[in-house]
């Protein structure tokens, strides 16, 4: 359960980024290549969203740890209870039910509030990381003649031509501009999440 609260989100961050693309790029002037991307590729491969996508994992772990403690805590008072629901006394099973709910409770909550800090802390990182993103886009388009550049993970792509993609030479680029070290400093996308965590 706490892979699916954690991963899955991790997963869709991505979703965040089409409306920059959309409402940063600009078409170079007298362009005619048409390019393709795949944004949360890119945004994963390059040094900088390695660096803060571990920093965000790390910065969780806690909580994951905490959430897979409680939910052995509530399996085993569930399991405790029906073996023992033939001998315990009326008030001794109340009891236990009631003590199975409270835990229950505590655990659902503890999910609900990780879950909804997660997904924050992720949309914001990869917004801050998506505005970086669309600058080098925006770059390598105007430099290399590019009139639309689209994101093949968000858009039906049923045939692009070899040499089209230009997600790799996307993410040479990013780390051109943003080297980790400039990150790691306190500038750029990861200087919000980099107080958060480090490493795995």
């Amino acid at each position: 359960m706490r892979n699916r609260v954690f991963v899955i989100l991790m997963s869709l961050g991505v979703m965040v980024l089409p409306t920059f693309l959309g409402a940063q790029t600009t078409p170079a002037a007298g362009g005619d290549k048409i390019g393709v991307i795949d944004i949360q590729q890119a945004v994963l491969e390059t040094a900088e969203g390695k660096e803060a996508f571990q920093n965000l994992q790390k910065k969780y772990q806690p909580r994951e740890t905490e959430i897979t403690q409680r939910q052995q805590d509530v399996q085993a008072m569930q399991q405790q209870l029906q073996k023992q629901m033939t001998t315990l006394s009326a008030d001794e099973q109340r009891r236990m039910q009631h003590d199975l709910q409270d835990k229950q409770t505590v655990l659902q909550r503890l999910e609900q509030d990780a879950q909804s800090s997660f997904q924050y802390d992720r949309d914001t990182l990869m917004r801050e990381l998506g505005q970086k993103m669309v600058k080098v886009i925006n770059q390598y388009a105007s430099t290399h003649g590019y009139a639309l550049v689209i994101d093949g993970s968000q858009v039906p792509v049923y045939y692009a031509a070899k040499g089209v993609d230009i997600t790799p030479d996307i993410v040479k680029l990013y780390d051109t501009t943003y080297p980790v070290q400039a990150a790691s400093t306190g500038s750029g996308a990861t200087a919000g999440a980099k107080p958060a965590a480090s490493p795995k």
